[in-house]
This record gives structure tokens, C-alpha cells and sequence, in this order.
């Protein structure tokens, strides 16, 4: 592999509290340096990469790949392929598949894919329970074996207190997260929607926050009981943020993602019945947008996840109550961030990259989110400053079901090298 020389770009490292004009010179597959005025090795490939941003690969712990099962809406290797155009060099695969992976098999294939895919890393994340019916714990040792870097029946809550203690407690032996979709199925059976003035309007039936957070504070709860690593997935609402800032107050090994959709836009866009706005948990109300944002500023929320959730077209254009829960989120998750935390004053541009890569590798511990010298060379480059238009037919993903259609967003993702690979580059 060819040397190369990023040179002259921002450098911003939140592992190493880096931030400041300085070269990138990678060796190997491998970072072999980072300073100023750096000298290109004999053959290197030099890059200008002034005015860009430089920094550790965007990681997404919360991505849907869809195969096996769905490879109409997505497969291992284009979503791999769309994360590494939108910056991202490692993604985690939940295991809500057809089957689902819950046995180390299935692991392996998502393994295996992974590795012909030649784009982001993908790291398969294994069932909580077998078949994901919360009945009966999965393996989780003969799954980490095989390359399970968590645990979650997301897309289904853990609803027996009893399987998530066990769970917490089992997983402590592998020191794994067990991530949790937060949901009481009894309020919000039947749900389509926010519950509140737009869904009472559209005549929808609405899932009420307290779906969310009755399940939000028993989790925490065991996980203080267990002292296991409790994470919550995409975080929704206002009291869930406050029961989180409560349980990290009390100790409790707890973090917790909020996902671009739940920072961006409210229930209102479900108005006109968009499909495209249909997700669970749902788009919330103004004053649940503003604190999910406080909650990422604050570092109550640690991680910006997209819960990527790709879906074929006629799923999508089915009537509101019948279409599928999801929106797709790799291509447009940087862009977002730029454009509502960092633009906006909400969060720095060294606070986003440790939101959208740092925290979420060291939360889940993967061997990414980092410049230091000696690690895989796993590199973004975007531009800070350059808008563009969110175009659906242009996404790498297979799916195009995104209700930011036409939106303009700040940052664009220049270059992704995985490895010292260039996996993207911006216009090839």
C-alpha cells in the first residue's frame, strides 16, 4: 500500500484532545504520524487537504443491514458502501434479520459479508434472546466468539425485568453493552405516531412518550441492580433524557444515542400523512427535540447513532397505518449534525466528532474513533463548509426512504479511508 500525506488539513482528535492545523501521514494501512510540516515518504501519494477537516472515521453503533431476509431494501456490503459515504468506518449490524442472529453462525455470515464488502467495517451485534422473542437468552459467548461486539433485541423491547437482569449479568462476563429498545408494548400497541395534537389531528393512533420512559427507568434500575452496561437506544423524549442525567447522577453504568431524526425535526412532519416521517420511537414534539439536543451537548446522550433502517419503496407507500417504522440515515447523518448542533451553536465541531466517533468506539469498545500513531488507518475528510442538497436517487444505500428530501446541510464528506484504503471519494 502506497504512503500518503494528508496535509495542511484541521486536524480534530478528541482522543487525544487534538485540534489544529497539522498532517496526517499513514503508513501501511496504519497512522504513522501526526504534526506539522510532516515529510511525505519516498512515492507517497500527498494530499491538500487545507480547509478540510480531518478526523478519526465516523462510527455508528446502530445501523440495519437488512440481510439476511430484506436484501431488496439493503445488504451488508451497500450499506457498508453507504457508510463510508457518509463518513463512517465502522458501523454495528443489529440482528433483527431473517432469521435473526442469535447464534454464532449467524454472527460469522455477517462476519464474512463484512469482509467481501471492502467498505466500512461492519461489527455484528448479536440477539438478547433466541428468535428475538424474549423468551430464552441467546448465547452470548459462542456469539462474541464469533465476532459480536453487543446484545439487542432492537426492534423489540426486552419486556421480562427478569431476561434483562439475566442478560445485564451475563453479559458482564463478555463485558459487552446490552443495548435496549425502550418500549412498554401495552401503551403503545397499535401506535403509529406521536402522541398529541398532530396524531389526534390525522386521525393516527399515538404512542405516548411514557412508552418510552416506564421502560427508560426500569432499565436503569437494572442496571444499578446488576451493575451490567446498560445502553438505550435512540432516545426520544424529554423525560427520558431527564431519567438518564438521574441514573448517571447515581452511578449507574448507563449510556444512551439520539439518532439525527430525534435532534432534527418534530411529529409536524408526519403532517400529509409521510410515510417517510413514520419511525419508532416516533418524531416527538418541539420540546422533546430540544432536549434531546441539550442532552447531547451535555453528554447525558453519548453517542449520535442513525438507527439506519432502510426500507423498499412500496413498503413505504402503503397507507400510514401499515407502512413500516424507519428512515435511512448513513448518508445524511454528518450533514445534520453540521447543520442543527454545530451551526447552530449547539454542540462544537470537536464535540460532534466525539458524539459521532470517539464515544461510540470506546462505548462499545471497537478499535476505531482515534488518530493516535500505530492504529488502523480509519480517516475522514470533509469539508466544514460546503452545502449541498439531500437527493434520495444519489444515496449508495439501496433504500431512499429520508423525510430530509431536499434539505440543504453544511459538511461534505471529501474522503473515507478504511485502512488506509480510500473507500469514498467525494465525486468517484
Amino acid at each position: 500500500m502506497k504512503p500518503m500525506l494528508l496535509r495542511g488539513g484541521r486536524v480534530i482528535d478528541p482522543s487525544q484532545q487534538q485540534d489544529g492545523e497539522a498532517d496526517v501521514l499513514i503508513l501501511d494501512g496504519e497512522i504513522g504520524g501526526l504534526g506539522p510540516n510532516l515529510s511525505a515518504p519516498a512515492g507517497a501519494d500527498v494530499v491538500d487537504v487545507s480547509g478540510k477537516v480531518v478526523a478519526p472515521g465516523l462510527v455508528d453503533i446502530h445501523v440495519h443491514l437488512r440481510e439476511p431476509g430484506q436484501e431488496d431494501a439493503e445488504t451488508v456490503t451497500s450499506g457498508a458502501v453507504a457508510a463510508a459515504a457518509g463518513g463512517f468506518t465502522s458501523i454495528c449490524a443489529m440482528p433483527n434479520t431473517d432469521p435473526v442472529t442469535d447464534n454464532q453462525a449467524a454472527v460469522g455470515f455477517i462476519v464474512k459479508q463484512a469482509a467481501a464488502a471492502r467498505a466500512a467495517r461492519v461489527y455484528p451485534i448479536g440477539a438478547i434472546s433466541v428468535g428475538q422473542r424474549g423468551e430464552q437468552l441467546a448465547e452470548f459467548g459462542e456469539m462474541v466468539a464469533a465476532g459480536a461486539v453487543a446484545v439487542s433485541d432492537d426492534g423489540h423491547p426486552v419486556v421480562s425485568s427478569h431476561l434483562m437482569r439475566t442478560a445485564l449479568e451475563y453479559a458482564l462476563s463478555f463485558n459487552i453493552p446490552v443495548a435496549e429498545h425502550c418500549e412498554d408494548p401495552a401503551l403503545s400497541k397499535h401506535g403509529v405516531m406521536n402522541a398529541g395534537r398532530v396524531a389526534t389531528r390525522l386521525g393516527l393512533r399515538g404512542i405516548p412518550a411514557a412508552a418510552e420512559e416506564i421502560m427508560v427507568a426500569r432499565n436503569i434500575l437494572m442496571g444499578e441492580l446488576t451493575g451490567g452496561h446498560i445502553h438505550l437506544c435512540h432516545i426520544s423524549t424529554r423525560g427520558s433524557v431527564d431519567l438518564i442525567r438521574w441514573g448517571k447522577a447515581r452511578g449507574v453504568n448507563v449510556t444512551a444515542e439520539a439518532t439525527p431524526h430525534h435532534f432534527a425535526i418534530t411529529h409536524d412532519a408526519c403532517e400529509g400523512y409521510d410515510t417517510n416521517a413514520k419511525m419508532n420511537p416516533p418524531l416527538r414534539a418541539a420540546a422533546d427535540v430540544e432536549a434531546v439536543a441539550v442532552g447531547l451537548a451535555d453528554g447525558t446522550l453519548d453517542v449520535i447513532a442513525t438507527d439506519h433502517a432502510p426500507h423498499h419503496y412500496e413498503a413505504k407507500e402503503r397507507e400510514f397505518d401499515d407502512a413500516p417504522f424507519g428512515v435511512v440515515g448513513l448518508e445524511t447523518a454528518l450533514g445534520l449534525g453540521m447543520s442543527l448542533l454545530v451551526d447552530k451553536g449547539r454542540l462544537s465541531l470537536p464535540q460532534l466528532i466525539d458524539r459521532m466517533s470517539t464515544a461510540p468506539a470506546r462505548i462499545f469498545h471497537l478499535p476505531a474513533g482515534t488518530l493516535k500513531q500505530g492504529v488502523a488507518a480509519d480517516v475522514v475528510v470533509f469539508d466544514p463548509a460546503a452545502r449541498w442538497v439531500v437527493e434520495p436517487e444519489q444515496f449508495r444505500s439501496k433504500s431512499r426512504n429520508t423525510p430530509f428530501r431536499g434539505w440543504e446541510l453544511l459538511g461534505r464528506v471529501e474522503r473515507t479511508l478504511v485502512g488506509g484504503r480510500t473507500a469514498y471519494l467525494q465525486g468517484r
